[in-house]
């Protein structure tokens, strides 16, 4: 198929129109947030075959690829031709073009969630306290309830003391099983500001008496005012609703959906629509995982609230396309709802109980197949005979740990085979990667490629030498990793600053096209409700 080109500028006005379409850094990770185009989601080259099919489920789909200038996107988008992708354009140029067009290439991840949270904190007056007030209270022992919005590996890694571990689509769901007075200030904490913010709005929002505030700055603010953070700390099991709980969530749901105007769909009007091949329709399950493995609806993606609202370019590539939340009662779903709608998502709270889904278990996901495969005792007696070893594994991964003459290498960087006869063996940590280049090297004319999939473990249970090389890849190679920050959660108290100074200065790099992106919504009535509430 030939391959259709685009400009920067023909795409800055593509981008408002009122149509689908996928805007895909095709580039590794570490590239893509060192500074990319506001609307566009990652798509790494290194694994496009598993990961445009979560992101992009129609092939029918607009899907304009960026690369770094390097042709990278033609190769992706003769994989996307061969998995079945027929409507695929090219930026002409990648994203050096893009920036010299005049267009912002922003740094980091998660760029649309973030800079909404910065815009929902300024439209809502959402309160919020100081890491050094709560630590006062804490200290003359004053009643305060803190709450960890964020997932519940991201709190066992680090959280503040006292605080429990409740993800923020399940704070209005749980609360009235861990709250029992009207009196005692909630605080609602992240590792930043988006998910704290996001958060204390939402328990706002259901009209609440308490205070709620979110922790200014979260984790990383309480480090910088020189206070310690708990470590290793067991998350709590959540509470199971009571009877009357479960009639208040739902009662609750259907103010929210009410008053915010959500559109609700009924599971034959979802199924019309999942019908249409033309459309996209996206089906996530905001639940808990455990909650997600007992029964979900046919279908359904998990996607925990929090985590869809704080991440919507992990699970949402498609613009325009029609958003469908799942879950029991509905306040989960309306409650993630109201915050998608607000960044310019067509989303439906589905009216079925996802309790009483029919299919079970963990989410089948896209999978690719290695067509070559050598057991992993037999690659010291291939490379003895001749055989280059190539290792796959992600960036940092290598650097980690590696059999000894490995060689790392990316996709991306794969332009050329030396000895296309001789044979080559790509190991490596992840099916994907490693599939990926075997693809790339066959596509170079290598004649003999196989592949082995394993961990340092299985390595060094068979008698390969595994080393560890902390400087090799070097960054500048390391393209799959972002390196920006990356330690902010590790006590690099400057990486905190850094971090939370970018976070601070989303809103004022958007241009008026970004902007109009997100709309935080509007109920009146529920707004004062909250406002006197914090009176």
């Amino acid at each position: 198929m030939p391959i259709r080109k685009i400009s920067a500028d023909d795409l800055k006005a593509l981008l408002a129109e009122p149509k689908e379409y996928a805007f895909l850094d095709v580039r590794e990770h570490g590239q893509y947030g060192e500074g990319h185009p506001f609307l566009s989601v990652n798509a790494p080259y290194s694994i496009i075959e598993t990961c445009a099919p979560l992101l992009v489920p129609c092939f029918e789909t607009l899907c304009i690829l960026m690369d770094a200038g390097d042709g990278v996107a033609d190769l992706v988008h003769a994989r996307m031709v061969e998995m079945g992708y027929a409507n695929l354009v090219v930026l002409n140029g990648g994203a050096p073009a893009w920036a010299e067009a005049g267009y912002t290439l922003f740094k980091g991840v998660n760029v649309i969630s973030k800079s909404f949270g910065e815009l929902v904190e300024h439209f809502c007056e959402t309160p919020s306290i100081s890491a050094e007030d709560l630590h006062e209270m804490q200290q003359h022992n004053m009643p305060v309830m803190i709450l960890d919005g964020r997932s519940p590996k991201e709190f066992q890694k680090m959280s503040l003391p006292g605080a429990m571990s409740c993800p923020n689509a399940e704070l209005a769901y749980r609360l009235p099983e861990l709250l029992s007075d009207q009196n005692t200030p909630v605080v609602i904490n992240c590792a930043g500001r988006t998910r704290s913010i996001i958060g204390a709005q939402s328990l706002r929002y259901l009209g609440l008496k308490n205070p709620v505030l979110a922790l200014r700055n979260g984790t990383q603010g309480w480090r910088l005012s020189g206070f310690d953070l708990c470590h290793g700390e067991v998350p709590q099991a959540l509470p199971v609703l009571s009877a009357d709980a479960e009639q208040l969530a739902n009662s609750r749901a259907e103010k929210l959906i009410a008053q915010f105007g959500l559109k609700k769909v009924t599971p034959v009007q979802l199924q019309t629509m999942l019908d249409n091949k033309l459309r996209t329709t996206f089906l996530f399950d905001v639940r808990t995982e455990e909650e997600y493995l007992k029964a979900h609806w046919a279908g359904a993606r998990h996607a925990p609230g929090g985590q869809l609202v704080q991440a919507t370019d992990e699970f949402l590539g498609t613009r325009q396309a029609q958003v469908v939340l799942s879950d029991d009662l509905g306040l989960r779903a309306a409650g993630t709802a109201i915050w998608l709608k607000g960044m310019g998502h067509d989303v439906f709270v589905l009216e079925a109980d996802a309790r009483k889904g029919d299919e079970r278990g963990a989410e089948i996901k896209p999978s690719v197949t290695l067509t070559k495969e050598i057991p992993l005792r037999d690659v010291a007696q291939s490379i003895l005979q001749g055989a280059q070893l190539f290792d796959a594994s992600r960036g940092m991964a290598y650097r980690k740990a590696h059999i000894e003459s490995a060689e790392w290498v990316n996709r991306a960087n794969l332009t050329k085979v030396e000895d296309k006869k001789s044979p080559i063996i790509v190991i490596g940590q992840s099916t994907d990667l490693v599939y990926g280049v075997m693809q790339r090297l066959t596509e170079l004319g290598a004649e003999d490629v196989a592949g082995c999939v394993g961990t340092p473990e299985s390595w060094r249970d068979t008698g390969y030498q595994v080393i560890a090389t902390p400087y090799t890849p070097t960054e500048r190679e390391c393209i799959d990793f972002l390196f920006f920050v990356h330690d902010r959660h590790d006590d690099n108290l400057e990486a905190a600053r850094q971090y939370l100074a970018w976070e601070l200065n989303l809103l004022s790099q958007l241009d008026e096209q970004e902007r109009s992106v997100l709309k935080p919504l509007v109920a009146s009535e529920l707004e004062s409700m909250c406002h006197e509430a914090g009176n």
